[in-house]
């Protein structure tokens, strides 16, 4: 008879993997890109791969390619990309609750491959009870590998490709539209992010470098919270 745990392993394996293809498959044009992009702005294939590794985060790789174009200074480049990424602390304590016994050592493994599509793919099956941390870290470490793999690719491949061609150049644009469109579910959401871009706009023009989107998004969103509790503050229903 075939060893029971090794069965339950693949048996694991083979559910995070059916979990986790469409996020891989998503992965690997737009890690190809940012590789092309990457490889544009002076990087190599190395510092790529490195980048990917160590940050592991598409929006922040995205933002700090696109600032090291500009010229951005170190600081300004490393708070910006804390900014983006402060959403994850909100994604991990929405999934620590189901993780409370876990070892140190599995959840740090486990954090540093929380992605916003590894996010929602592993908490919908985390609440339904279906769901366990060995097929959860399939779901995310195939996602790295997979954007580890594409992103050095693309930085490869980079040096054949000639600059602007194919639309590459606007992939940050499109990414940003497509992740801007999924934070707006609501009114406040939307008035937040035209409140946003129109300070980033204005605070361009007044200040040199980059640092006026960290300002306008940390503007924006204190903004939307004030609203959200002085104006737009659930008005009870009359039954």
């Amino acid at each position: 008879m075939p060893n029971l745990s090794s069965e339950s392993r693949r048996t694991e394996l083979n559910e995070g993997l059916t979990a986790g293809w469409p996020i891989c498959l998503g992965y690997l044009p737009i890690g190809m890109a940012f590789g092309v992009l990457a490889q544009k702005a002076g990087l190599t294939p190395l510092q790529i791969g490195l980048m990917s590794i160590l940050v592991f985060a598409g929006s922040s790789q995205f933002i700090a390619v696109s600032m090291l174009t500009a010229g951005a200074s170190a600081p300004a480049i490393i708070t910006t990309t804390f900014v983006v990424n402060l959403r994850h602390l909100l994604m991990s304590s929405a999934l620590a609750v189901y993780l409370r016994s876990v070892h140190r050592g599995l959840l740090a493994l486990y954090a540093y491959g929380v992605t916003d599509e590894s996010f929602a793919v592993n908490l919908p099956r985390f609440n339904a009870g279906t769901w366990s941390l060995p097929r959860a870290l399939v779901v995310n470490h195939a996602a790295n590998l997979t954007w580890f793999i594409s992103t050095v690719a693309g930085g490869i491949g980079g040096r054949f490709i000639p600059e602007g061609a194919f639309g590459i150049d606007y992939a940050l644009i499109a990414m940003f539209i497509c992740l801007l469109i999924y934070q707006i579910p609501k009114l406040i959401h939307l008035l937040t992010a035209v409140i946003a871009g129109l300070m980033a706009v204005v605070l361009a023009l007044l200040f040199p470098g980059n640092t006026y989107i960290v300002i306008a998004s940390v503007a924006a969103a204190t903004i939307g919270v004030i609203l959200q509790r002085k104006v737009f503050r659930r008005v009870p229903s009359h039954g």
